[in-house]
């Protein structure tokens, strides 16, 4: 993969990001009417701005499998799709903690949490079919996956369009100083472990296609 080449300077960009963002974020003012649990914030959205793009990826990735049967590509999905819902789990953590002392309570059935709790279950079902679904499941998690990044702009916009206790997707533009450094810094730390987790885990993948294509042929 292209990635192979660039992955020691990766992997050392992503330990300073991550190391630093501890420190950004506690140098990051308090939110005047939440205080100290808004900081949860700078791994809220950093962790669904990482699941978002490896559901692009997975969707894409898949499309391209799905339509020219390309095995880098399959690889490629395999491995976003777990990212996606890894990322996305975190996002699912981090939101009713952070909920609990905002709204006062830990889950509310808007528009935002229901659809991103949606798409989070497609990719684990994308999880399950590839797993158990026997011969042809890899064409039907790769029409799944597309299904699912279709969903991707649904879930951003739902704030928008749709009246919610969730804040709509304005309030990033609206950061004070000192807010809106910390917040890049966290989501570039959460995009460069993303895409380092998956050039390794497309690897993985590859070397895994590679030993069932042997067994399959020591069979014959």
């Amino acid at each position: 993969m292209i990635l192979s080449r660039w992955f020691p300077a990766i992997t050392v960009m992503a330990m300073v990001f991550f190391a630093g963002a501890p420190l950004m974020i506690a140098r990051a003012p308090y939110e005047s009417t939440m205080g100290l649990v808004q900081k949860i914030f700078y791994f809220h959205v950093p962790a669904w701005i990482a699941m978002f793009s490896a559901a692009f990826v997975c969707g894409i990735s898949s499309g391209i499998y799905l339509f020219k049967g390309k095995k880098l590509a399959d690889h490629l999905a395999v491995a976003a799709a777990e990212l996606t819902v890894l990322f996305g789990l975190i996002g699912l953590v981090t939101g009713p903690l952070w909920a609990r002392k905002a709204w006062g309570l830990w889950w509310q059935w808007d528009a935002r949490l229901t659809s991103a709790l949606i798409l989070w279950m497609i990719f684990v079902a994308y999880q399950l079919l590839r797993q158990y679904g026997g011969p042809g499941s890899d064409k039907l998690a790769a029409g799944m996956a597309l299904f699912g990044m279709a969903n991707v702009p649904f879930v951003y916009w739902s704030v928008n369009v749709w009246r919610t206790i969730h804040p709509t997707t304005n309030v990033v533009p609206t950061l004070v100083p000192g807010m809106s450094e910390a917040f890049l810094w966290c989501s570039v730390a959460f995009v460069l472990i993303f895409i380092l987790t998956l050039s390794a885990r497309v690897k993985l993948e590859s070397h895994r296609a590679a030993i069932d294509r042997l067994y399959l042929s020591l069979d014959d």
